[in-house]
């Protein structure tokens, strides 16, 4: 299975090399087998030799240059980084990043062989609507995306869950996975609101290959634990 974490804007750099060292040290000394991916804070970026698999928030579609307030291949490659999230619910609601501009950072990370964590999801008003706008809402998120790329995870996120403590029923989440499926052949992942108390159950669905996991991941021992559940699984 495939557990990722999600920093966010947590974590300094240092609390970070900490995390990432601690999780490291978890993984071996459990022999886990898991896909591990930690994504943390853009000035918390680092070079990493181990079984954790870094990867950037966020990155400009560019090698580099005038391009204020971002970061390009040029900072990536100073740390060996090749796993990139794009789409992120809050990079699209928050800061406002359009399906044009999403598909043209994938097209360009795509052409770099960059494992690509691409996020969907509903907000709240779209999944009340019913089910055939809210399957046309995340139809429009797949446009310009080659989903049958080869280093493709796709993170279904339902915006509505994400920091809220609220989750769709298990049930949803399965059914949902499933149609997803229809679309993709890559794993795909359940982010939004997982935490210890849910990631055992959510892990054990149809169509759920794994985790995308945000605020409970800032306790590497609760993500650890969800490794856990994950290897134990696939007994």
């Amino acid at each position: 299975m495939i557990i990722a974490a999600n920093l966010k804007t947590n974590l300094t750099r240092k609390q970070t090399a900490e995390y990432v060292n601690k999780l490291e040290a978890f993984l071996n000394a459990h022999n886990s087998h898991q896909e591990v991916l930690v994504f943390p804070a853009t000035s918390s970026l680092n070079s990493h030799a181990g079984k954790v698999i870094i990867g950037a928030q966020n990155a400009y579609p560019a090698k580099n240059g005038a391009f204020t307030g971002e970061i390009g291949v040029d900072h990536l490659d100073e740390f060996g980084i090749k796993s990139i999230l794009i789409g992120h619910s809050e990079r699209r609601h928050v800061l406002g990043e359009t399906q044009e501009s999403i598909a043209k950072k994938f097209n360009f990370y795509k052409e770099l062989g960059f494992k690509i964590v691409y996020c969907v999801g509903e907000p709240l008003e779209v999944r009340k609507s019913g089910e055939k706008n809210m399957m046309e809402y995340l139809d429009a998120q797949y446009e310009g995306i080659d989903t049958s790329y080869e280093s493709l995870i796709i993170a279904y996120e339902p915006v509505w869950a994400i920091g809220t403590g609220l989750t769709p029923t298990l049930e949803e989440i399965e059914s949902l996975h499933l149609k997803l499926k229809e679309k993709s052949s890559a794993p795909l992942l359940y982010g939004g609101s997982v935490k210890l108390s849910n990631a055992q159950e959510v892990l054990a669905l149809n169509g759920v290959d794994g985790v995308l996991v945000g605020g409970a991941s800032l306790i590497v021992e609760d993500f650890s634990q969800m490794i856990i559940y994950a290897q134990d699984l696939e007994k």
